[in-house]
């Protein structure tokens, strides 16, 4: 039995170079090819044209490899996405694999890499080189620091706020208008990903900053 493979490219040479290439692959076989993201979604809606993995480019028209992989991470979950793009931008691969891909690969990846990625992904779900692997812990590390960070003013309002005090009182004490009160209270919740004042209490007992 060999894993299917849908090619989402709009070069023709080259997708029809790939489908030569992986079809020589022993575990592997070309299911079918498209142009674009809107032609592989309308395919899909055919049970029998739903593969393991699809190869996914990311510059093409009419609806691009991100967007593509975002709806198929909705929709299409149990599809496997592995990107194939000649871009090596870090923001295109960080958007690439936050939208649902399993993997990054460039168009130069060797014959070898690419099999080996493909049996990766669909045996264990990812794959990641070393630069890729890199650059997701930076990010995580640069988001961890991101949300941490605290400006003075920020952190005198979280104390009050961790009080009985309005937000009117709060301002008055502040000496800032009730406006940039809400726009202190809007931007912390943004930054620590909280949704109301209680958490903001408990946020700010964990991270000593107000002491009951």
């Amino acid at each position: 039995m060999k894993y299917s493979i849908v090619i989402v490219e709009d070069h023709i040479l080259l997708s029809q170079a790939l489908s030569g290439l992986v079809n020589g692959f022993a575990k592997f076989k070309i299911l079918y090819i498209c142009k674009n993201g809107k032609e592989l979604l309308t395919r899909l809606k055919d049970p029998k044209n739903i593969p393991d993995i699809v190869l996914m480019d990311i510059n093409m028209p009419i609806m691009n490899g991100i967007e593509t992989t975002a709806v198929l991470k909705e929709e299409y979950p149990q599809i496997k996405v592995l990107a194939l793009s000649v871009e090596e931008n870090e923001n295109t691969i960080l958007k690439m694999l936050r939208a649902g891909a399993k993997g990054y690969l460039l168009k130069d990846t060797e014959k070898s890499i690419l099999e080996s990625a493909l049996i990766q992904v669909q045996e264990t779900g990812f794959y990641h080189t070393k630069d890729v692997t890199k650059l997701l812990l930076g990010s995580l590390n640069n988001k961890k620091e991101k949300e941490i960070v605290l400006k003075d003013r920020e952190i005198e309002f979280i104390k009050h706020a961790c009080t009985e005090k309005t937000y009117k009182e709060i301002a008055n004490d502040m000496c800032l208008s009730p406006k940039t009160i809400e726009g202190y209270r809007d931007s912390i919740f943004e930054k620590l990903q909280l949704k109301n004042r209680t958490g903001l209490v408990i946020y700010a007992i964990k991270s000593k900053l107000f002491v009951p």
